[in-house]
């Protein structure tokens, strides 16, 4: 079955009234903190721990389960749990598979509220945080320890998109013991499938394109057989849950992610070629373009690429100039996140623990919604002879 018709065909939701089925494409939307149980013996079972159903509002609502089982056949993995967001997803199985003593290395180009999280609240708890290079592959065995715990990529990074050497990487951890953790949020499961790579636990931001249309926070991690039952056990205990209006959104952009997912590629592909031959362009850092310097890793463990890519200029520009490009767009909002129906753009310096690919340079970096291909490069076109004439300028 094509992928495009086992997404739509996700759920089969059946209500009952009046002894006649109620069906329904979408399911409902599940709210409530009590939840009655239908006997005294359900009522016993879970207080002794052992009742199967939703016993509690926070006991993941069936909208919520229902997302997760759809999130858990998309990856092809064992388990999946829904998060409030993202970064939540990160920061949960992060706790949940790590203790005092531990070690854990972080991929460079991570996410950065990632590695916040690990240099200033998990590093309290006597976990050690090591960096490895961002295009790291075989040669990780130069940063493990004899307590290293796991190894966190993110292949490619969201703002420098170095690729790692995934398999070189699982093999040597899977011989060491050692589990793996990937943020695939960039090629979502339909363009990597880390399980087949080795990967353990595979992250998603929900937020960007399985939602895909930037009014959803949300975040999954989806984990093997052998970490299943130890992530179950932590979620529960916990009592982690998501919104139902989100998890009711995320299901329903589901159903139309591979057909949003071919445009976003199909336009950020002829807009970065296009920056190519752009004069004042520099680097265009895009993973399917054969300049990329893993642009070999993405063709063998890729199936497509996203609507996500950057690009450096040739020149240094002041602070004004730069503000004098991004300011005279207009398609282009000026926002974080990405992977919605509407062009973004952001622009920074990104310094890195390892040796940084693009020193002191600002990377712009931009996401390709659902505009007219055509119309976003008139529009980036208007701002680079903008750049052109302070050019001018400073020259006289």
């Amino acid at each position: 079955m094509k992928k495009t018709t086992e997404l739509i065909g996700f759920g089969d939701y059946c209500n009952e009234i009046n002894h006649r089925p109620v069906r329904t494409i979408n399911p409902p939307v599940y709210k409530g903190s009590t939840v009655l149980f239908q006997e005294y013996e359900d009522l016993a079972l879970a207080n002794r721990g052992q009742y199967d159903g939703v016993a509690y509002g926070t006991d993941r609502l069936p909208t919520q389960r229902a997302l997760e089982e759809a999130l858990r056949r998309l990856e092809g993995g064992h388990l999946t749990r829904v998060f409030q967001s993202g970064i939540n997803a990160i920061i949960n199985t992060l706790f949940a598979f790590t203790k005092a003593g531990d070690h854990i290395l972080l991929c460079d180009n991570i996410y950065g509220p990632t590695a916040r999280f690990c240099r200033k609240i998990l590093s309290r708890y006597n976990v050690e945080i090591g960096v490895v290079p961002p295009a790291v592959g075989g040669d990780i065995v130069e940063y493990l320890k004899e307590n290293t715990r796991l190894i966190f990529l993110e292949s490619p990074g969201s703002n420098t998109f170095e690729i790692q050497d995934i398999p070189a990487v699982t093999t040597v951890a899977r011989e060491r013991g050692i589990m793996t953790l990937l943020d695939n949020t960039w090629a979502t499961p339909l363009y990597l499938r880390p399980f087949d790579l080795g990967i353990d636990v595979s992250i998603q931001s929900v937020t960007k394109y399985i939602s895909g249309h930037s009014d959803v926070l949300l975040g999954s991690a989806t984990v093997t057989e052998a970490y299943s039952e130890e992530f179950k056990k932590f979620y529960r205990v916990m009592e982690i849950f998501a919104s139902p209006e989100d998890c009711y959104l995320a299901l329903r952009g589901l159903k139309t992610l591979e057909i949003r997912l071919r445009r976003h590629e199909r336009s950020a592909l002829q807009i970065a070629k296009w920056l190519e031959t752009v004069d004042l362009i520099d680097k265009v850092i895009h993973p399917a373009l054969p300049s990329h310097p893993e642009h070999r890793l993405w063709k063998r463990d890729f199936k497509g690429s996203s609507g996500l890519f950057a690009f450096t200029f040739r020149e240094d520009y002041s602070e004004e100039a730069l503000a004098g490009f991004v300011n005279s767009l207009e398609l282009f909002g000026l926002g974080y996140s990405w992977g919605g129906y509407k062009s973004l753009l952001t622009a920074a310096k990104y310094n890195r623990a390892c040796s940084a690919r693009y020193p002191e340079k600002i990377i712009v970096r931009l996401n390709i919604g659902l505009e007219d291909p055509g119309d976003l490069m008139e529009d980036l076109q208007k701002g680079f002879a903008v750049l052109r004439s302070a050019g001018k300028m400073n020259s006289i």
